[in-house]
């Protein structure tokens, strides 16, 4: 018997304008609304609103049958509830009817953990209020952005109360074990959920390249990978935004969508399972050792994507040493700000490994360049730095009047 368990990561972030130097104490809008809000609304008409009617006609054919789960982040919940509130209504339609699990991450999709406990748990826990909101529900599985893990996190993930972490499966990981079984951190008890990178890949980046060798892709061919599948669990992780928008619906893949579950469960054997039903099912057989930190990007599988140059790492530093003088202000206007620089595709922007990974590094970039990212980002936050100066300033007159 396999149990399948489908993962979808929901994000869009708020990407900066180009922010020039001459902008810096004059103007504090970082953000191009206007794109933002284009791109949002472009991806809910060719991705959210037509998946999301798939995944629900799918549960109700089935009798509740097949099962999905995902992570949305807090800042793409904040532009649907802006821009199209009707994404709101269709995901709150799939949470009710019980076979959909909704999981748990920071709310800006951010670095914290890398850079600040404090502000992870901070952001974990305003990603957590947003879907008790909106959805009335308590996530109990926990999903790092992009699937950076390592055991630091699984430790803190247990000490805050989930019952199992998500990461990739990958290779140099693993070594001669396979990512379907349960498994669980060293020195541990949470459970560890590994991402199929083969499977899952094989939908979200080759499904409509005519170049490779298993094109096309059919339900029924992708089903028998799945029968022939020695484990206990297949993990199929990947962006929501395959659907529709990667991969073009006039590329098939809402056809093969709508087909796969019912050749899926043509095997008797076989089932969809949502992450926490996998806790309760399987136990892990075995712990699995990972000091360096991984993630599911690139061929690399590590965090270079984010820290991989320079720049980077100069930019993130630089906005997470900000954190004591910020949030200390108490200014919500400069705090919120400071938290949408967080977002990690501030940062991606700014990569400069364009090989192999180049047209997905490129997917709704602003920038020209990764120069130019760099530039408007560190614009913004030298901004930033001049209005908490002036906020420094203004309270201290206060109180010394």
């Amino acid at each position: 018997m396999v149990s399948v368990c489908f993962y979808f990561q929901v994000h869009q972030p708020y990407r900066l304008r180009n922010y020039s130097v001459f902008d810096i104490g004059h103007n504090s809008n970082y953000f191009d609304d206007a794109r933002n809000k284009e791109i949002l609304l472009k991806v809910a008409k060719k991705c959210y609103i037509p998946t999301n009617k798939i995944i629900l006609q799918l549960i109700n054919k089935t009798g509740g049958r097949f099962k999905v789960s995902y992570s949305i982040t807090g800042i793409a919940l904040e532009q649907f509830e802006q821009f199209c509130p009707d994404v709101i209504d269709s995901f709150r339609a799939l949470v009710d009817s019980g076979n959909v699990e909704l999981l748990s991450e920071t709310y800006h999709h951010s670095l914290a953990f890398l850079y600040s406990r404090k502000e992870f748990k901070k952001q974990v826990d305003m990603h957590n209020k947003k879907i008790r909101e909106l959805f009335g529900y308590k996530p109990k599985v926990f999903r790092n952005t992009e699937l950076i893990y390592n055991n630091e996190l699984a430790r803190f993930i247990e000490g805050m109360g989930y019952n199992a972490v998500l990461a990739e499966g990958a290779d140099h990981v693993l070594g001669w074990r396979s990512p379907n079984f349960v498994y669980k951190p060293i020195n541990g008890k949470i459970r560890l959920l590994l991402k199929n990178y083969r499977l899952s890949d094989d939908i979200a980046f080759r499904f409509s390249d005519r170049n490779w060798s298993e094109w096309p892709l059919t339900a029924p061919k992708f089903a028998s990978w799945i029968n022939s599948i020695n484990g206990s669990v297949v993990n199929l992780f990947m962006d929501y935004e395959t659907f529709g928008e990667h991969q073009w619906d006039d590329k098939g893949i809402f056809d093969f969508l709508l087909h796969l579950p019912n050749e899926i469960l043509n095997n008797k054997d076989n089932d969809f399972v949502t992450p926490s039903e996998i806790v309760r099912r399987y136990k892990p057989v075995g712990e699995l050792d990972v000091p360096n930190t991984i993630s599911w990007a690139d061929i690399e599988r590590d965090i270079s994507a984010w820290l991989g140059n320079k720049m980077q790492h100069s930019a993130v530093s630089a906005i997470y040493a900000l954190e004591n003088e910020i949030i200390n202000s108490n200014n919500k206007e400069l705090i919120e700000d400071w938290r949408k620089l967080q977002i990690s595709d501030h940062f991606y922007y700014m990569c400069t490994k364009w090989f192999n990974d180049g047209d997905v590094h490129k997917y709704f970039n602003p920038y020209e360049s990764p120069y130019k990212a760099f530039i408007s980002f560190m614009n913004a936050l030298n901004d930033l730095r001049f209005r908490l100066e002036k906020e420094k300033k203004e309270n201290f007159i206060y109180v010394a009047n």
